[in-house]
């Protein structure tokens, strides 16, 4: 069981296209773990892209994903990771397939619509960025009225 961060961009709340991102995900059988609608402030920003720190995008990035709130989600399942990337597609809507999120509702390589975690490591970290431990579901304990059998 692998648990993964996945962000609904400014843009996809902008164009109202977060219940359809959502719904990708859970048709797919991914468990969402949490949900929060938030601002990211500048510093959540630049912690989270810290990767891409003085690459002439990175000011850019920040600024973005500042403008208005997100939807922040986690979710979980086998293979959760590699399957949500899958979902997502290429970071340029226009190299991204056909019936990936990208592909079928992308705008531009900057107005992408989601960000999703693309490591286990990265997972890890992103995941602790953006959800304290007490605002994710536990679906590991077996008194936990949210186990789904499989």
């Amino acid at each position: 069981m692998e648990r993964t961060l996945i962000l609904a961009k400014p843009d996809a709340l902008q164009r109202g296209l977060v219940g359809e991102i959502v719904a990708r995900f859970e048709r797919r059988g991914l468990r969402i773990a949490g949900l929060k609608l938030m601002r990211v402030s500048t510093a959540l920003a630049q912690e989270h892209y810290k990767e891409h720190a003085g690459k002439p995008f990175f000011n850019g990035l920040v600024e973005y994903i500042t403008t208005c709130p997100i939807v922040a989600m986690v979710v979980e399942g086998p293979g959760a990771i590699e399957l949500a990337r899958t979902m997502i597609g290429a970071t340029n809507p226009a190299n991204a397939a056909p019936g990936s999120i990208r592909g079928d509702l992308g705008a531009s390589i900057g107005r992408n619509l989601v960000h999703g975690s693309d490591s286990t490591a990265s997972a890890a970290r992103e995941v602790s960025l953006f959800f304290k431990a007490d605002e994710l579901l536990g679906y590991e304990r077996a008194s936990d009225p949210w186990i789904f059998e499989s």
